[in-house]
């Protein structure tokens, strides 16, 4: 079960991933600056169409690190494909992924719901494994649209953690996902899954 619960943090943010980049020092990252409002304020920019460009289907290259926290420095590879599609007119949409590698096959579905009122993201992750919905991820895109952060507050083998999500467009053929936690609410961060989705 904690193995399951490890790859279900893992796997919601990610949704919508992919390609492996191989970066120096991605086990660790120092803290990044909230681009987002706090919890529950009202975010300035409309971003509604944030994932227009998203839509469709993705080579997906994951890089998941085993046992997040714990001092761990093995990483493991996964390759498959992920697809977005436009639900609501693209006020909401779902992705759905299957990666497989040398450690086994992660399938989940992330629904990621905008809120016009707080004009943020919600992201929502299920696995075939427990069929309910994770604690979502909350945030929003910078002004540009090409970079967005998501947070959430979970627990992580008892202990309370902070998690962040940063989705990054690179180009219209290339997205970088990279989700981090945090055992100090936020003070350093370690990365644990780093995922590129190119354009088929």
């Amino acid at each position: 079960m904690k193995r399951d619960r490890v790859r279900c943090i893992g796997a919601r943010l990610v949704i919508g991933c992919a390609a492996v980049l191989a970066l120096s020092g991605c086990a660790t990252a120092p803290p990044a600056a909230t681009a987002a409002a706090p919890a529950g304020a009202p975010v300035a920019r409309d971003g509604q169409r944030d994932f227009d460009l998203e839509f469709g289907t993705w080579k997906t290259k994951l890089r998941r690190l085993v046992g997040p926290l714990s001092g761990s420095s093995r990483w493991v590879e996964y390759e498959g494909t992920t697809v977005v599609s436009k639900v609501w007119g693209g006020r909401a949409n779902l992705v759905e992924l299957a990666v497989d590698g040398a450690a086994g096959r992660i399938e989940g579905l992330n629904l990621r719901l905008y809120d016009p009122q707080t004009r943020r993201w919600s992201l929502n992750f299920a696995s075939p494994r427990s069929g309910v919905m994770a604690t979502p991820t909350v945030g929003a895109f910078d002004d540009s649209g090409a970079r967005g952060e998501f947070y959430a507050d979970e627990t992580l083998n008892g202990r309370p953690i902070r998690v962040r999500f940063v989705i990054s467009r690179v180009n219209a053929d290339e997205w970088r996902f990279e989700q981090a936690f945090s055992a100090d609410g936020g003070l350093t961060w370690e990365v644990n899954w780093i995922a590129v989705d190119t354009r088929v």
